[in-house]
């Protein structure tokens, strides 16, 4: 995950790229994307007559109306669209008529950021790198389940194919609507690496080229959406969820990440001297994921059914160690080496929002190499066969277990408010006590199986 130095276009020669490309394409109608604090996709439609007004930021809309954004009596807020991420929507082209859409960072009527815009965390945390002299590059890996849909279009439960790892089946419809996803991202600018089935029956996921922190983030925002959008035209359901079948693996988000030493122009990890070819500045990095993870995994993991998906035996790590192969650790470091080196953190999961969480595990491996931490030794044994025993005296401990543990951790520590900042730090937590307590206070079909005939 190295960095190459490319020309920057000016703001201008973008602006007019797009002006070619709304007339070539016919772009009638422009949506101006952002995320809640959920992470999950909202937008303004307005038409491309008015692409003046939206590239200067004069795209108005209400903030009290978004989850975790803003009082009604301070509502306006405006989009500022990242020139970058135009891209014309492939299922809405036909002849002589298509749709475009900006993903945007929001900012107050002074002009000033809104702080409690995601995008605007993510890139308050890419300035301090930039400041401690690194860029910040991730390559995240989003796994999806695909369900068939009833008469009234409402998910089931019920799979299109019951393939393996990296199977190939003819009766696979998953097949057919990966490579329906992959021809739409690719016409979106990715770079896609690879498309394969997963391990559960339903499960698959396609991986896309790393970017540096912010444009990953955009990818994995586009990429849910995308991956939805094309599975519904295919009359399926697509879930992020992490766990939606009891009994099977999981969906998870693993996260690489590198640090690009700026001056140097190198990948900060690599050291060829080091017995795994890792540097100092890695291991303190890696320190800081195990040092802070308890206090961050509420962010990467933030779902009462992320921690149904945390537990032995379905390859999701939930014990906190790390590994240069071992992946039932929870930070290995792939056999990649030189420009590639880097780090994958494999807790969090696609229901994520991926501004907060890459914010997050980048501030947890930077606070790492600022306090010079000292990573522990690495656990090259199998952890999920060991015994609570074995993994108490070799200093083993788990992930917290559910979402009300995760966000005690989460308030107790300091890198959540610190990286997310207080507003929202505070909407967030109030989000998720009350996703907790509606959990807690609702009685479960399990209960009733349990205990209604037995007491």
């Amino acid at each position: 995950m190295g960095m190459t130095t490319v020309s920057v276009p000016t703001r201008e020669s973008q602006i007019e790229e797009i002006r070619a490309t709304i007339e070539t394409k016919h772009v009638e109608l422009l949506h101006m994307q952002f995320v809640d604090i959920e992470g999950t996709l909202k937008h303004v439609t307005i038409t491309s007559e008015q692409l003046d007004q939206a590239v200067n930021g004069q795209v108005m809309f209400d903030g009290s109306s978004i989850t975790g954004f803003t009082p009604i009596n301070q509502s306006d807020l405006y989009l500022t669209p990242d020139l970058s991420t135009f891209a014309v929507l492939p299922w809405t082209e036909e002849e002589g008529y298509s749709e475009a859409r900006f993903l945007c960072s929001v900012k107050k009527p002074d002009g000033s950021d809104f702080l409690g815009d995601p995008r605007n965390v993510l890139k308050e945390t890419v300035k301090r790198a930039e400041e401690k002299g690194y860029s910040i590059n991730v390559g995240p890996e989003l796994e999806f389940f695909l369900f068939e849909t009833d008469d009234a279009g409402q998910p089931t439960l019920k799979t299109q194919d019951v393939g393996g790892y990296f199977e190939p089946s003819p009766k696979d419809n998953g097949e057919k609507v990966r490579l329906a996803i992959y021809k739409v991202l690719k016409k979106m600018g990715f770079t896609i690496e690879a498309s394969h089935h997963e391990v559960a029956i339903g499960q698959h996921e396609i991986n896309f080229k790393y970017a540096d922190a912010l444009g990953a983030a955009d990818a994995a925002t586009t990429y849910k959406w995308v991956v939805k959008t094309v599975a519904g035209q295919h009359g399926l359901h697509a879930t992020f969820m992490p766990k939606p079948l009891a009994g099977a693996n999981g969906s998870g988000m693993h996260t690489n990440i590198s640090l690009f030493d700026i001056e140097k122009q190198e990948n900060a990890f690599y050291d060829d001297a080091d017995e795994l070819g890792l540097s100092e500045t890695a291991y303190q990095f890696i320190a800081g994921l195990i040092d802070n993870v308890k206090d961050f995994v509420a962010v990467t993991n933030p779902l009462v059914n992320s921690y149904k998906r945390l537990v032995p035996g379905y390859e999701a790590p939930c014990y906190i160690a790390w590994s240069a192969s071992n992946r039932s650790a929870l930070i290995r470091i792939p056999a990649t080496r030189g420009a590639g080196t880097r780090v994958e953190i494999r807790c969090p999961d696609p229901s994520a929002n991926p501004y907060f969480a890459f914010a997050v595990v980048a501030s947890a491996g930077l606070d790492g190499i600022e306090r010079e931490l000292t990573a522990p030794p690495a656990v090259n044994d199998d952890i999920f066969s060991m015994t609570r025993q074995e993994c108490f005296e070799r200093g083993i401990s788990n992930l917290p277990t559910n979402l009300e543990s995760a966000l005690d951790h989460f308030e107790a520590g300091t890198i959540g408010r610190n990286t997310l900042g207080e507003h929202a730090y505070s909407e967030y937590v109030e989000l998720k006590r009350g996703e907790w307590d509606d959990f807690r206070t609702t009685v479960s079909d399990w209960e009733v199986a349990a205990y209604q005939a037995k007491f």
